[in-house]
């Protein structure tokens, strides 16, 4: 199994052009990835990245989910 993040904007379009923290590699867990997103949220968010969506292979687990802190 593969644990994937696909970056989004405000409008659901993937975001092509990543910061650094950007990761395209897949992760081995699900615990892996959310850790990741975890430690590198900000500069995601810093770099243009609004929303995330969690992907096992084939099959989307969650999201879109917003980067953007809640009041």
């Amino acid at each position: 199994m593969a644990w994937t993040w696909i970056f989004t904007d405000l409008q659901g379009k993937p975001v092509t052009d990543l910061p650094a923290a950007a990761v395209l590699t897949a992760f081995p867990s699900q615990a892996d990835a959310e850790t990741w997103l975890g430690e590198s949220w900000r500069e995601l968010l810093d770099g243009g990245v609004d929303a995330v969506v969690l992907w096992e292979d084939e099959r989307q687990v969650y999201g879109p989910m917003s980067l953007h802190p809640t009041a």
